[in-house]
């Protein structure tokens, strides 16, 4: 959990500057959400925010390859897709040592989508608001 914390703090550290950077010279006409500039800079958002997710999800799918609580990869990363998004079919594919593992996920997922949210909301404030 503290790693993909920290890693989705610095992600979205760098999303934000990254995005400051592309809007510094331009006019509050050319970054209004309702712009072609404006809509394709939410859209940078929102992709960047699922690259940031999948990233974490990889991560999670890796930790449960290298302990052993699941295999093949392509059970790892669905099982922690399912997990991290909260949606939680069963964790029948993890091995039972490591159910623990897959809540604490789950738990994570849900903290980290909710701060992916909360920046994408902060991102559409500051532009209606600029």
């Amino acid at each position: 959990m503290v790693a993909t914390s920290i890693f989705h703090g610095l992600g979205l550290l760098v999303i934000g500057r990254s995005l400051r950077a592309l809007d510094r010279g331009k006019r509050d006409a050319e970054l209004s959400p309702l712009s072609v500039t404006g809509a394709a800079y939410i859209c940078a958002v929102v992709l960047g925010l699922l690259a940031l997710s999948g990233l974490e999800i990889w991560f999670y799918a890796f930790v449960y390859l290298a302990i052993g609580a699941a295999s093949p990869l392509a059970d790892a990363v669905y099982f922690s897709t399912i997990t991290y998004a909260a949606i939680g079919f069963s964790d029948s594919s993890l091995a039972a040592p490591w159910h623990l593992v897959g809540a604490i996920e789950g738990i994570n997922g849900v903290l980290l989508l909710g701060w992916s949210v909360a920046f994408l909301v902060s991102e559409l404030q500051r532009l209606r608001h600029r």
